[in-house]
């Protein structure tokens, strides 16, 4: 996939700062609430945004949301420990993972598919950054373990991997659509897949 002109490249950055401020108040979403969409966000943003400075603007965006929403929107501060210093690294997983895919999503179903499981691996391999990080470095357990750890990131991982896939999945559709039914919108079709 070649990269966005600069009128897309703002387009999808603002649509995913947007779903970021909407989304990351809650994990797993409910009724009313759609589930945390950063990490998709990261991941496809390493795919469409690609650039540094992006991952560095999403990072901090992340790091403001979860600010406000802790000291101003009654969102409890239990997981800002030493560890939530490792979200970067947790987040730099999928963004660089996103990006070193971004070449082979030529829109083809086998690309879609390559897409969809870097998706799955670097989502548990971000997953693990991060609980990892919290479990064995923020201080909420008493007496940390790997069975007691092991236990709890298979009973977490796959509902945030879950959340992840759901977004990544909807973007890859949004993506074929697009691709088939407004190839002018996207430029020339060949070029762009």
């Amino acid at each position: 996939m070649k990269p966005l002109s600069r009128p897309l490249f703002a387009a999808v950055a603002a649509l995913f700062a947007l779903l970021m401020i909407a989304t990351r108040f809650n994990h797993f979403g409910d009724a009313l609430h759609l589930p945390d969409a950063s990490m998709a966000l990261f991941f496809l943003g390493g795919i469409y945004l690609r650039k540094h400075l992006a991952f560095l603007a999403f990072v901090v965006l992340s790091v403001l949301v979860d600010w406000y929403s802790v000291s101003y929107a009654g969102v409890s501060d239990f997981c800002i420990t030493i560890a939530y210093s490792f979200m970067p690294l947790a987040y730099a997983v999928l963004w660089y993972a996103g990006r070193l895919l971004a070449p082979r999503y030529n829109g083809s179903l086998a690309s879609h598919a390559l897409v969809f499981a870097g998706l799955l691996v670097s989502a548990t391999l971000s997953y693990a950054v991060s609980n990892g990080a919290f479990y064995w470095l923020g201080g909420r357990y008493a007496e940390p373990n790997m069975a007691q750890y092991v236990q709890r990131f298979a009973q977490w991982a796959p509902l945030f991997v879950r959340a992840a896939a759901g977004y990544v999945l909807t973007a890859q559709v949004v993506q074929a659509l697009v691709f088939r039914f407004a190839p002018s919108a996207t430029g020339d079709r060949a070029a762009q897949a």
